[in-house]
């Protein structure tokens, strides 16, 4: 049996039990699974702008994408914006990847068993891998799942991650949401507003809300494993 609770922000993510899965659509997960799709050899998550310059100075050839509140960190490559990556830039190389919220959500996730990140692009995916590995468990096992949604610079809610959270206890409960159509397009109205504002077409292209909203595209779940180097993101095939 499957005990599902949904938590918020960076204290949700410390208090996250069992498989957390770390949700961030707009945009930090959804970028990841961009990443993998463009061929990226590795994903490496990183909590701080100084620790992933570190870190690619350790890699050579490596790729740096992240932002902080929003903008591209100074001497990254891009910034967190899956409209603004470049297969020819990414495919066959490590990037190394920090976000005001998503990665955060990662590092703080000390009390999980096993961390998966969050999007709607491979949200049915996920539900899939954490079903079979229910399937393969004890049946007198409990299992825990917390889906922590990190909201805006995992300090405020938003409307994209508590949908995704929802949208995967649904799926979880094996049901489905009828309205996800309908309340996705909704996003337009409330925390995807920025992607429609002229003024900041350079910083939250509309091309990313698209993106950042389709749903169940991706076969794959990112799981989050750590080495001698730090947090790795792990493609798992489901």
């Amino acid at each position: 049996m499957i005990e599902t609770e949904i938590f918020h922000l960076l204290e949700g993510a410390e208090q996250a039990r069992g498989t957390a899965v770390i949700i961030d659509v707009f945009r930090a997960f959804s970028v990841e699974c961009y990443l993998y799709a463009m061929g990226a050899r590795l994903v490496r998550p990183v909590g701080s702008v100084e620790d992933a310059c570190a870190l690619r100075d350790r890699i050579p050839g490596s790729v740096l994408v992240g932002e902080r509140g929003g903008v591209r960190c100074e001497g990254f490559d891009f910034g967190n914006s899956p409209s603004q990556l470049r297969r020819e830039a990414v495919e066959g190389r490590v990037v190394i990847h920090t976000t005001s919220a998503g990665t955060q959500g990662i590092v703080n996730a000390c009390g999980a068993d096993e961390i998966l990140t969050g999007s709607f692009v491979n949200a049915r995916a996920i539900a899939q891998y954490i079903l079979s590995r229910e399937e393969q468990a004890d049946p007198s096992e409990k299992r825990t799942v917390s889906l922590v949604a990190m909201g805006l610079s995992a300090k405020k809610r938003t409307e994209e991650d508590e949908l995704c959270a929802e949208y995967l206890k649904v799926l979880l409960n094996r049901k489905e949401m009828p309205d996800l159509e309908e309340r996705l397009t909704a996003l337009r109205e409330t925390s995807g507003r920025k992607f429609f504002d002229p003024a900041l077409q350079e910083v939250f292209p509309c091309e990313d809300f698209d993106m950042c909203i389709k749903h169940d595209i991706f076969p794959f779940v990112l799981r989050i494993g750590r080495d001698d180097m730090g947090l790795v993101s792990h493609l798992v095939k489901v």
